[in-house]
């Protein structure tokens, strides 16, 4: 079950056609379905993305600068068969991580269109690198 802030992100987003206000004014975000990697439990969290030019997206387990990463991504990595509701279309997608020169290009894009997240990596202070997780329509 998501908690409180998830709940109300997820109703406004499926309220709107897949738009959010306030803080996520123009942001893109999509909501991503995935399965715990120990409980099985299926679990929904929004995110922001960036949408690739091969139709793929890519989110980004910033976690707000935390320490550590978010467990969707755990999930993820244990689990990569999801699915994303974007706007008003559903798909599944297999997610993988990117890496090298391909994370590099996304992330810093990122960080140039949504200097927020130039701030999550500062507060990290170089204990992780945040992972750019590639979702590839299947």
């Amino acid at each position: 079950m998501p908690n409180d802030w998830n709940s109300r992100i997820i109703e406004e987003f499926r309220t709107n056609e897949g738009r959010v206000g306030g803080m996520f004014e123009g942001m893109p975000i999509l909501l991503l379905h995935h399965k715990g990697a120990k409980t099985g439990t299926q679990r929904v969290n929004p995110l922001a993305y960036q949408q690739l030019d091969d139709g793929a997206m890519a989110v980004f387990g910033s976690k707000g600068g935390a320490p550590d990463n978010p467990d969707w991504y755990h999930n993820l990595r244990a689990n990569p068969a999801a699915k994303v509701e974007a706007g008003t279309n559903s798909f599944d997608v297999r997610a993988r991580v990117a890496e090298g020169e391909e994370r590099s290009r996304i992330w810093e894009k990122q960080k140039i269109d949504r200097p927020g997240f130039a701030e999550y990596e500062e507060k990290t202070k170089g204990k992780r690198d945040i992972p750019v997780i590639i979702l590839e329509r299947v």
